[in-house]
């Protein structure tokens, strides 16, 4: 066909319904009324002679014609988006940017304290808005824009670009003075000493979930909580227990009141990576922001 008459715009369209599988949903993102955003589409057939989309319950689905456009109409419209984006340098010290970065609550207390004070070093004026997104949602969330970046174990995750930031594994955090923990040197708990523990287990954080499941631990858990932010302080006035990072247990463990104990936990070993959209990958300031959490934050 001849392209010198098609619309731009026609093709954002097309990547919004085809990327979220509705019409309604792509006009939310685009700022277009529904009616608009189905005009597009269907002048966007008339060009092509092709249905492109069928109607199903809770939304559309491509026909082949669709499946075989939309990573070239994706990566056209990514490459151009970056040209355009090359024009403008990111300048640290004056940008007045926001960016959105998904962070779990414990991944909040771990790496937001050494960002913002980089960040008030390098770019004082620049903000930042943490956006915790279900693990099935961040990469269309960074591919849409709307998040820049996103910090975690996201096994969940893929499609995206990342790096790896730093190695972990899981361990348990007691308070001091737990009477499992009386007469031991260098603590280190085998099943059994496991099995005599009770525990509290994040909702939020699945993985830990995953390890007192593997270990019919289930049955000794006394408390479920939502978020992790209040268990270090349930774990130091009771003789509960919590598997979590070891590299953030051991923060604890510096105030005094903690103990972190190793245990027979199975694959307990965890990579914390940096996730990022193709799309987005030479954007100036997504690559002075990947840049500057790589400096703080990646191990040697």
């Amino acid at each position: 066909m001849d392209i010198s008459g098609l619309d731009l715009n026609l093709l954002r369209v097309f990547d919004a319904v085809f990327r979220h599988g509705s019409v309604s949903r792509a006009a939310q993102e685009l700022g277009l009324s529904q009616p608009a955003a189905s005009q597009a589409i269907t002048r966007l057939r008339q060009l092509l002679g092709d249905p492109l989309f069928e109607r199903m319950h809770g939304g559309v689905r491509p026909t082949p014609r669709a499946e075989h456009l939309a990573q070239a109409v994706r990566t056209a419209l990514a490459t151009l988006e970056v040209a355009l984006a090359e024009a403008h340098a990111f300048e640290p010290l004056q940008a007045r940017k926001r960016f959105r970065l998904h962070l779990s609550d414990i991944g909040e207390a771990r790496f937001l304290p050494p960002l913002m004070q980089a960040l008030r070093r390098r770019a004082p004026h620049v903000l930042l808005e943490t956006l915790p997104m279900p693990m099935a949602e961040i990469a269309d969330a960074l591919d849409r824009g709307s998040l820049d970046l996103a910090i975690g174990f996201l096994p969940g995750v893929s499609g995206t670009q990342q790096q790896v930031l730093l190695s972990d594994h899981y361990a348990l955090l007691l308070r001091k003075g737990h009477p499992l923990l009386q007469g031991r040197h260098a603590p280190r708990m085998d099943l059994e000493s496991l099995k005599a523990l009770e525990y509290v287990a994040v909702r939020s954080h699945s993985e830990t979930l995953r390890i007192l499941q593997a270990l019919d631990l289930g049955p000794r858990v006394r408390l479920s909580a939502a978020h992790f932010m209040a268990v270090p302080s349930i774990v130091r006035q009771t003789d509960l227990a919590v598997i979590m990072p070891a590299e953030i247990a051991a923060r604890f463990e510096g105030e005094g009141d903690y103990v972190v104990v190793d245990a027979a936990l199975p694959d307990s070993r965890f990579d914390v990576s940096l996730h990022w959209s193709w799309r987005f990958a030479r954007e100036p300031a997504n690559q002075w922001m990947r840049q500057l959490v790589k400096e703080v934050f990646q191990q040697e």
